[in-house]
């Protein structure tokens, strides 16, 4: 094996805040396995403020244009077209060592499928694989997965057993949140640094990531809490940004529905910032958690914090998947998908009403015997998520692959 010339170039394309998440915590894992073996990275992608921070020459940010849904992807479909062609760009001009595509399955398909055609040889790996394996709308993007694809680093044993069957090469790496979940302080810590009382019951209100969710999630997700605070006046609402963005709408929204609560970070502040110094500290300190479905769900469930959680769309996609493409899945929610059982309850669509949101959050806070039950699944879900080291592992498993391409 003959180490390449220096530095190794390295695309990565991923969207969405929980694509920046885990594309920054990989970036990370990338520079301290080339350090440790003498090698210099160049990493340039396609993500957000996170991945920037961690040291990638971000060519967009896609964390801005994510969306669920047909007719909710409408208003993104030019900004991704653009962002893509910069993409392109750098490709032609630049002859990158290897690409890593993480999640994000309509524009990683196309950057995919494009590279394949036009450079076969170019290594690629698919990080955290779309979740294909749990809908599997058809099984022709599976296989342009599986074809594209050298190598696949699954999180769930689920995506690795699925993919494995379709032919594709797996590496079952475990879920990076494993690593994550390292940064939290305990209940007390978090309740001391926030200002809260420990004997304050405390809701984490989680509505949004996506434009989408500010219109369809955080109205009944705020609904609820203004039902929940009529019957408990004590309970305080604490709400962590995704975007800073989001701030003016989340702060109208809880002076509508009169709710005692905070957003945190208090100020506005940037993104690396908020996600830094806040989100886990403010999730540490919840009683219980209200959520939208995403890879937070699972930092909530590794937290030991119940969670109630809830997903609506515009009721035209939601018609069209279920009347045209016959969409169904078993779960959507992360810990619900690591074992593929009800460890969380599942609030979706004409479902997400504030009264079932506020049945269930009612009884996960005072029925014993049911928030027991919860924290026992949270304990066997971990045990399904892999050792700590899952980014060292991804990040090896990358410059394995493009040192013996070279």
């Amino acid at each position: 094996m003959i180490k390449p010339p220096s530095p190794i170039k390295i695309f990565i394309s991923t969207g969405e805040v929980s694509g920046d998440l885990q594309g920054a915590m990989l970036v990370e894992a990338l520079y301290r396995q080339a350090q440790l073996q003498g090698l210099n990275l160049d990493i340039v992608a396609l993500g957000g403020d996170r991945m920037a921070a961690a040291g990638t020459t971000l060519l967009g940010n896609t964390t801005k244009i994510g969306s669920v849904g047909i007719i909710e992807s409408l208003p993104f479909v030019l900004p991704t077209l653009k962002i893509q062609q910069k993409a392109k760009e750098y490709l032609h001009n630049q002859s990158p060592n290897i690409v890593i595509l993480i999640d994000y399955i309509g524009p990683n398909l196309s950057i995919g499928s494009y590279i394949h055609k036009n450079w076969p040889n170019l290594p690629i790996i698919w990080y955290i694989a779309p979740q294909e394996w749990v809908w599997s709308l058809g099984k022709d993007k599976t296989a342009k997965i599986v074809d594209l694809t050298d190598k696949l680093l699954a999180i769930f044993p689920a995506e690795a057993n699925y993919f494995r069957q379709q032919g594709a090469d797996v590496t079952w790496v475990g879920h990076p949140i494993i690593d994550r979940i390292k940064m939290a302080p305990t209940r007390e810590k978090a309740r001391s640094a926030l200002g809260i009382a420990p004997e304050t019951l405390a809701i984490a209100l989680l509505p949004a990531s996506r434009q989408q969710e500010i219109k369809y999630l955080m109205p009944v997700i705020f609904q609820a809490a203004q039902i929940i605070q009529k019957k408990l006046p004590h309970v305080h609402f604490l709400i962590p940004l995704s975007l800073e963005t989001y701030r003016y709408a989340i702060t109208e929204a809880v002076q509508h529905y009169q709710l005692q609560a905070t957003i945190y970070p208090s100020f506005p502040q940037n993104y690396q910032e908020i996600q830094e110094s806040n989100n886990l500290e403010i999730l540490a300190g919840a009683d219980l958690a209200i959520a939208k479905s995403g890879t937070v769900n699972l930092e909530i469930a590794l937290l030991n914090i119940p969670q109630v959680v809830i997903y609506k769309i515009n009721p035209i996609t939601a018609w069209i998947a279920r009347n045209i493409l016959r969409f169904s899945i078993p779960f959507m929610s992360p810990p619900n998908l690591v074992q593929m059982k009800s460890i969380v309850p599942e609030l979706f669509q004409e479902n997400a009403t504030p009264e079932n949101i506020v049945s269930e959050a009612l009884e996960l806070l005072l029925n014993s015997q049911r928030r027991a039950k919860t924290l026992t699944d949270y304990q066997e879900m971990r045990q399904s998520l892999g050792k700590e080291g899952v980014c060292h592992r991804a990040a090896q498993a990358i410059l394995d692959l493009v040192l013996t391409k070279t």
